[in-house]
């Protein structure tokens, strides 16, 4: 029997210091996205290096978001149930071990399975940080200012990766990157043992293993399936495809039953969870698809380098660090689940008008798309920070934030499959590359467009049954 237990300690630690757990929440979710994002940044360097050919490329790319999607609901409910001090601690050290072993990989398997320990270990450290906030801002205005905050942490991290690995690659020293986040790592673990009050669900519960294993199986093997589908590897493909349907049915049966499952079924009917998750699922196939295509379409097409290829995207994800912390002024009306709908529907108009390039395009043709979908970012991080935890019950904040974020990193791995399938030209043409661009920016507008319409209709809904 799956019951309540008292395996956790009761809780002696000292109250939460709310400024002290935001920032070192913000900086631990920051490091693991600049440890996501850094490929971006010098993948034609790290592939020389590695000798890796296009399959190892791609695993090199998609790896870490493997690991993310896999683990992070299971990590929210363990922070949840045993600390959320205690998981970000463990998923700090983790994060230096997986950049250690990426920092001395001679060759690319050792470098993706570096990659996968990095994902699981950003698992960790991002559910366990938004659990932590929303357990110390307890106000929905205070809530606003600190979800905006965490926000403005992602696109800082996403801006600053694939940056500092330019620089370092024109430095000739690739390799650095992954010490600095090993050294990085292990001071924010020890700083979070010393300042971080720890936190729990009044009623932990035992481990949800059937629940843990079936969800981590299918997350897999939905990620592999869209890898190999990139590489246009039908048979691994359709194969990894339907072993995903099992064990998701398998883990809809092991949740039905458990008297205390990881995720309650039951949330799925309450519409702002819906839609918090369904919004952080468009996130990731539009906007985040989009851009994970857009340092090499800056490269091959333009013909700059890796770090101003950065440099453009950094536009973006810069200006969402400047919107996040400013999304705390948006009037009552329009916080929380309205926020959503509107920053959806910004980062679909957004790439809407980054299409009808042509080969003489320049740079500049780019900048005011990439401006507003920086503003539209902004307003969804802060927005899928706050929901994320706000959708969910009080004590399931590291649940929220897992299911929210699994949602965001399953979504860009359907939106990079998408873009790579329509966007890359086999022939590697410039007027190829152009087409294909044009073709993915319409192609994940609207799957932003009508993202906001779909979490537009539950909100109205939840807000009609209010």
């Amino acid at each position: 029997m799956n019951r309540p237990t008292a395996l956790a300690p009761p809780i002696r630690a000292r109250s939460p210091r709310p400024g002290t757990t935001l920032s070192v929440a913000s900086l631990g979710t920051f490091v693991a996205l600049v440890a996501f994002c850094a490929p971006l940044g010098n993948m034609p360097t790290v592939a020389a290096a590695l000798s890796a050919g296009p399959a190892a490329q791609t695993w090199i790319l998609s790896s870490m978001s493997v690991g993310l999607a896999a683990v992070l609901l299971t990590a929210g409910a363990l922070a949840d149930d045993y600390g959320r001090r205690r998981v970000f601690h463990w998923g700090a050290w983790l994060l230096a071990v997986g950049a250690v072993v990426g920092a001395v990989s001679q060759e690319p398997v050792l470098f993706i399975v570096g990659r996968l320990i990095q994902g699981v270990a950003g698992a960790a450290l991002i559910a366990a940080s938004l659990g932590a906030v929303a357990h110390a801002f307890t106000t929905p205005a205070a809530r606003a200012t600190a979800s905006g905050i965490w926000g403005a942490s992602v696109g800082a991290g996403i801006a600053v990766g694939p940056v500092l690995a330019g620089l370092l690659d024109l430095a000739g020293w690739w390799r650095g990157l992954y010490w600095a986040l090993a050294v990085a790592s292990l001071v924010i673990g020890q700083v979070a043992t010393r300042a971080l009050a720890e936190s729990r669900s009044a009623v932990p519960k035992r481990i949800d293993v059937p629940g843990a294993v079936t969800l981590c199986a299918a997350m897999v093997l939905v990620l592999v399936a869209l890898v190999e589908g990139r590489q246009g590897n039908t048979a691994a493909t359709v194969l990894c495809g339907v072993g995903a349907a099992v064990f998701t049915l398998a883990f809809v049966a092991v949740e039905r039953r458990r008297p205390f499952p990881m995720l309650d079924l039951a949330l799925f009917r309450r519409r702002d969870f819906l839609a918090a998750t369904l919004a952080a699922l468009a996130t990731g196939a539009g906007i985040i698809g989009l851009m994970s295509f857009a340092c090499t379409f800056l490269v091959k097409t333009m013909h700059v380098s890796t770090l101003a290829a950065a440099g453009v995207i950094a536009l973006w994800s810069g200006t969402s660090v400047v919107a996040s912390l400013l999304a705390r002024r948006l009037p009552a009306r329009l916080a929380g689940s309205p926020q959503l709908v509107i920053g959806l529907a910004g980062v679909g108009v957004a790439m809407l008008t980054m299409t009808g390039l042509s080969p003489d395009s320049s740079l500049l043709r780019l900048v005011p798309g990439l401006l507003l979908a920086g503003v539209a970012s902004g307003l969804l991080n802060a927005g899928l920070g706050r929901q994320a935890v706000a959708s969910v019950p009080a004590d399931q904040g590291g649940l929220g934030s897992g299911a929210n974020n699994t949602a965001r990193y399953l979504g860009s791995s359907i939106g990079v499959t998408v873009v790579s399938i329509i966007a890359l030209d086999p022939a590697g043409t410039v007027d190829g590359m152009v087409s294909g661009w044009n073709h993915a920016a319409v192609t994940t507008g609207l799957i932003s467009l009508v993202g906001a319409g779909v979490v537009g209709v539950l909100v109205r809904g939840a807000a009609v049954r209010r």
